[in-house]
């Protein structure tokens, strides 16, 4: 039977931790851990079990893993399995958080639209999900046309060169999530939002969010062939070589809801994008790199699939294990996107608001 409370972890990567417990004056209390991990040898399920029980139930994740390591047998071994990840599981269990599973997902695909508007209905979606007036959502993005997209604390004289963008043809905005600069041409790049309730990520850290909430398109790519990890904080690797880059903005109106957007590079002409990005040049520096194709290592050579080959499976892939119902942006949150587009993300003052 559940205690009072009940928190199931996926480790990314790994396999699933569910834990039962109830408290008992601020103590865990009756903790049970199970999942389909595999652990030997057996009596170690027995030492985690009792290493959570009586801990204060304001400890967190780091704190509970460290009692876990004390009690195991010197010759455990787990696969699919970290103490982290109890200990993650045990204070998702004390928020209440929620799983994918809970969810009636949708799908929004559209017709390509201008990187202004993108980040405008990043906003706006995000934010009616806050408000409960939107499922949690996937939206695979088409872009209409080569943009450089900016974290939102990012300077931008330091980020871009604006004669290079200019010859090229090339867009820039700013997003309202922090990270770095995404060089982004329409075929060679693919880009997904995920707009989700607060309840989803509770009892995460910050850096566990990224990781968990990709952990799909981890098991998207491996079904692809391409055998890929979380980097903390927030790119995705291969050992060939970066293939994404994620960053995260957190809406705390409403029920609180958390935006998480990737771009992955799809192809990439590491020529043009070294002469538009600034940064481009001080990072294949300091990571002692003449090429950025050493560094960034595009899925087309990875899969062998076209672009729209590798969106389908991917979203197959989300479809599979959590259920996805196609929709569309509305009529309203179009409006409402299309206004903040032109009275925010495309204009001078917002893009340059770090100079």
């Amino acid at each position: 039977m559940h205690g009072a409370y009940h928190g199931e972890y996926k480790v990314p990567g790994g396999k699933l931790v569910v834990v039962d417990l109830d408290t008992e004056d601020g103590v865990l209390r009756n903790v049970r851990v199970a999942g389909d991990f595999f652990l030997e040898p057996d009596e170690a399920i027995l030492a985690i079990d009792h290493a959570l029980e009586g801990a204060p139930a304001d400890t967190d994740a780091a704190g509970l893993a460290a009692r876990i390591d004390a009690a195991l047998p010197a010759d455990t071994r787990m696969f699919g399995l970290t103490s982290e990840g109890v200990g993650v599981a045990v204070r998702r269990a004390l928020a209440h958080a929620t799983d994918w599973t809970d969810y009636d997902w949708q799908l929004i695909h559209e017709p390509a639209q201008s990187p202004a508007l993108h980040m405008a209905l990043d906003e706006v979606l995000t934010a009616e999900v806050a408000a409960g007036r939107r499922p949690p959502t996937l939206r695979v993005w088409e872009w209409g046309a080569p943009a450089v997209v900016i974290g939102s604390f990012q300077s931008l004289r330091n980020e871009v060169d604006p004669a290079a963008a200019e010859r090229h043809g090339i867009q820039v905005v700013r997003r309202i999530s922090g990270g770095g600069a995404m060089f982004i041409e329409p075929g060679n790049t693919i880009t997904y939002s995920l707009s989700v309730p607060d309840a989803l990520v509770q009892g995460l850290s910050f850096t566990d969010s990224y990781a968990y909430l990709d952990d799909w398109v981890l098991g998207a790519l491996g079904d692809m062939g391409v055998r890929a990890w979380y980097q903390p904080l927030n790119d995705i690797a291969t050992d060939a070589g970066k293939i994404a880059g994620a960053a995260q903005k957190r809406i705390a109106t409403g029920r609180g809801a958390v935006l998480h957007h990737v771009t992955m590079a799809y192809d990439i002409d590491a020529d043009k994008m070294t002469e538009v990005l600034r940064i481009g040049r001080e990072k294949l520096s300091d990571k002692g790199t003449k090429s950025a194709k050493k560094r960034v290592d595009p899925l087309r050579r990875q899969t062998g699939l076209p672009r729209e080959a590798v969106i389908e499976r991917m979203i197959a892939s989300f479809r599979g294990r959590y259920g996805l119902s196609e929709g569309h942006v509305t009529e309203d949150e179009l409006t409402r996107a299309k206004e903040l587009a032109e009275s925010k993300f495309g204009t001078a003052e917002w893009t340059a608001r770090v100079p």
